[in-house]
């Protein structure tokens, strides 16, 4: 469940960008006055035991993170498909594990159009060379989700993104108990542009 962010006030301080592919999660991190985002580390996708959700609420705690921005992928039209209902349901993970751990840190998913594309080219004008992108691809592109939401932020002086809100438990007519959230799907529509199919 996503509902646009309040206006006014946003919080301040340590926020971390998320990029999040079928094999891989890129993880950025900004400094405590929201200046610079930075590439910090790559997780491997765990999609049944969702181990990298959780080194991610961990590394929300230890930092003392106020904030965690998820990369919602659209087309160029602004639609929205399967890698975008992959991205919504990572945040909705992200969401609940960080309520397990009782830390009301807010997950926003924000636009990230392009991300990996502009993340290809960074990689590319530093002189890396192709075949050694994949290992830094997606936290460079969690860095430009991260870098562009802060700028966001301070130019709109309001918060950004869609805040992600996990859904109140229901119980069935059997009372059989609450359900449960469910795991987030393969993406085998990845476009290419995304650079996230390897």
């Amino acid at each position: 469940m996503t509902d646009p962010a309040a206006a006014g006030d946003y919080p301040q301080g340590i926020k971390l960008g998320v990029d999040v592919g079928t094999v891989r999660v890129g993880v950025a991190i900004c400094d405590r006055e929201s200046i610079l985002a930075t590439p910090y580390k790559t997780l491997d996708r765990n999609a049944k035991k969702n181990s990298d959700v959780r080194v991610i609420a961990k590394l929300v705690q230890e930092l003392g993170a106020v904030q965690v921005f998820v990369g919602l992928p659209r087309t160029m039209k602004g639609e929205e498909r399967s890698s975008a209902v992959m991205a919504t349901d990572y945040a909705l993970l992200l969401v609940s594990e960080l309520a397990a751990r009782d830390l009301p840190v807010p997950v926003n998913l924000v636009d990230e159009r392009l991300s990996s594309v502009s993340a290809h080219r960074s990689l590319h004008e530093a002189g890396m060379s192709s075949r050694n992108h994949r290992k830094v691809v997606d936290q460079v592109a969690a860095a430009g989700i991260l870098q562009h939401a802060i700028d966001m932020q301070k130019a709109r002086g309001a918060d950004v993104g869609s805040r992600v809100t996990a859904p109140p438990p229901s119980v069935d007519m059997e009372g059989s108990g609450p359900e449960t959230a469910p795991a987030a799907p393969g993406d085998t529509d990845r476009s290419s542009d995304n650079g996230r199919h390897q």
